[in-house]
């Protein structure tokens, strides 16, 4: 679904903030993207998104594939409503009029029927990262770019987001997904991509990791600060 080769990506000219990171997101599959602050995730991610000039390297969707991002900072317009924003992401790419009963339903499982019609600049952040992930639900695209989506949701929100990422995996999207909440995404992803100063620290399944950092029938936190300490 979706291939990524970087050989090199920065914000000026000569200044890499990140190089020699590769990697897949395949059908039905979940790639957690993990590191630390400043570890290039974000970087990452806007290199995969298209928003940096100076890269060298590939990225591939699957022809004809579709993709939705989640950023972690939601983003909205100040003079749309809740359903307005839904409105126009729709008219921006479904183009039918299923968006529509999509939109309700997902507003109702995330229990914001009262707010539809006010702005989404006076929702709390919890509310507001809701709105973030029911416009990526509703588009049903083919990849998902998620990035820290447990940020400011409760608990049921958590399990709600859940829930709907494994219905959309056994539908068959990639997912993508940056996040510092190791425990869950040792439960719910299938590979893992670690990343530090910028360059790529290991990648593969839990049981790769445990294997490559010696840190064997060990959880991905334990893995991941085996690998950390061998960079030390």
């Amino acid at each position: 679904m979706l291939k990524v080769e970087i050989e090199q990506a920065g914000y000026e000219k000569k200044d890499s903030a990140i190089r020699l990171i590769e990697f897949e997101v395949k059908s039905g599959e979940i790639l957690g993207l993990l590191g630390s602050n400043g570890a290039g995730k974000s970087t990452t991610i806007k290199t995969i998104l298209g928003l940096l000039k100076e890269w060298k390297g590939s990225v591939t969707f699957e022809k004809g594939s579709r993709y939705a991002y989640v950023p972690e900072q939601p983003v909205f317009y100040d003079s749309l409503t809740l359903w307005e924003h839904l409105e126009l992401a729709a008219a921006a790419v479904l183009g039918d009029e299923e968006w529509e009963e999509r939109a309700q339903e997902l507003i109702r499982y995330f229990q914001l029927e009262h707010v539809i019609h006010n702005l989404p600049s006076s929702f709390s952040k919890g509310m507001r990262q809701k709105v973030m992930l029911i416009t990526a639900f509703m588009l049903k695209p083919d990849v998902y770019i998620i990035d820290e989506p447990f940020l400011g949701l409760d608990p049921r929100a958590t399990k709600d987001f859940l829930a709907l990422i494994e219905k959309e995996r056994s539908r068959g999207a990639g997912i993508l997904m940056c996040t510092h909440v190791l425990d869950t995404a040792e439960r719910i992803c299938d590979q893992f991509v670690l990343l530090a100063n910028g360059t790529l620290l290991a990648k593969g399944t839990l049981e790769d990791m445990r294997e490559q950092s010696g840190a064997r029938e060990s959880s991905l936190l334990d893995c991941v600060d085996a690998f950390m300490e061998q960079r030390i």
